[in-house]
């Protein structure tokens, strides 16, 4: 059984609904029993940083969640699910993460100051948030990507991008303007700042393979 962590923030049914549709058993919880009981657990998002670890903190949910990551059950993140996982970030400010990977979550700044460049081949400018396809380059054959085909596309809507301290975390990376990890793998943590369950029949492939892991 799959343990989607409500926390107040993110778009839950379209996760619950991507792995219904696969075939796996997922139920969305903020009971640390539930948690502590699934076979694999996910931690989705869309908000800001600091929001979403006020709302961890409010609803008792940080504990369990290194509790999971602790006992090596497969854990997944989703864009702000894969960004708490880090140091901290610059979002609004300066605000501690879980701290479960070292680095840091940075905003997209396309001012030719040394992050990123000032437009797009074509001459239109780069936009903030990134919303929309891009293609997402394979680096480490993390579980998340059996069969998955480097390059292909998926779906984005973020401001921000990590970075890690050990670039031998990064799973796969995107270029937007800069070139940023839009995936992590490290033992049983996998977390991508694309959304699986918006990316069509290769997202659903990618929540498959989450599921069927471990």
């Amino acid at each position: 059984m799959i343990a989607i962590i409500d926390y107040g923030m993110g778009n839950l049914r379209s996760v619950h609904k991507a792995f219904e549709a696969v075939g796996h058993r997922a139920v969305v919880t903020r009971d640390p029993r539930v948690i502590h009981d699934a076979t694999h657990v996910v931690l989705p998002g869309v908000g800001a940083f600091a929001d979403c670890m006020a709302n961890l903190d409010r609803y008792d949910l940080i504990d369990p969640i290194r509790r999971a990551i602790g006992t090596g059950k497969p854990f997944l993140g989703i864009c702000l699910g894969l960004q708490v996982l880090f140091t901290e970030s610059e979002e609004f400010g300066v605000h501690k993460g879980l701290d479960v990977i070292p680095g840091r979550v940075k905003r997209f700044r396309f001012d030719g100051a040394g992050n990123g460049g000032t437009g797009k081949s074509d001459g239109s400018a780069f936009k903030i948030p990134h919303i929309g396809w891009n293609a997402v380059v394979i680096e480490k054959p993390a579980p998340l990507f059996r069969n998955i085909e480097t390059e292909s596309f998926c779906y984005f809507v973020h401001s921000y991008y990590v970075e890690p301290d050990d670039p031998a975390v990064v799973a796969s990376v995107t270029d937007y303007g800069l070139r940023f990890a839009s995936s992590v793998w490290r033992d049983n943590i996998v977390a991508c700042q694309f959304h699986p369950e918006k990316s069509q029949a290769v997202g659903l492939r990618m929540v498959k393979n989450f599921g069927d892991w471990g």
